[in-house]
């Protein structure tokens, strides 16, 4: 882990717009704070899903301000576990880091009742992360 006592976690997928930033708000919120949690993406989109962040709002999670970013070397360093999620050789890998790989459907170009599925597969996933840092969910 970094120097600190709180794991960090990286969420990559490749355009930064739904998958990872979707992972990034449930650890936040099932976290409740002892976790540190980024995401980014290699080909970031200008705005994140509209479906991803109406279906985050379903379940009290708002990411309407939420903006994709960029994967820099920074932030993989900075990461204790770093968790794609369908990016392949479009994700850089560092030796040395933890990673997890999670084939999660991609919500690009989904509708809302199609986003659900994806949403709550990752808040599964995300609940199984937070057992294996030995931290339980907040709600």
């Amino acid at each position: 882990m970094s120097d600190s006592t709180v794991p960090s976690v990286l969420f990559v997928c490749v355009r930064n717009a739904g998958r990872s930033q979707m992972a990034a708000a449930l650890l936040e919120h099932l976290a409740g704070g002892r976790v540190e949690v980024r995401s980014a993406g290699p080909s970031p989109a200008r705005a994140v899903n509209p479906a991803v962040v109406e279906a985050m709002a379903e379940v009290g999670i708002d990411i309407s301000a939420r903006k994709p970013r960029g994967l820099t070397t920074e932030l993989v360093e900075a990461a204790d576990v770093v968790i794609t999620m369908g990016c392949g050789d479009a994700c850089p890998y560092f030796p040395g880091k933890r990673y997890l790989d999670w084939p999660v459907d991609d919500p690009a170009r989904k509708e809302l009742a199609d986003v659900r599925p994806i949403r709550d597969q990752i808040a599964r996933r995300i609940r199984g992360l937070l057992g294996e840092l030995g931290i339980e969910p907040t709600a």
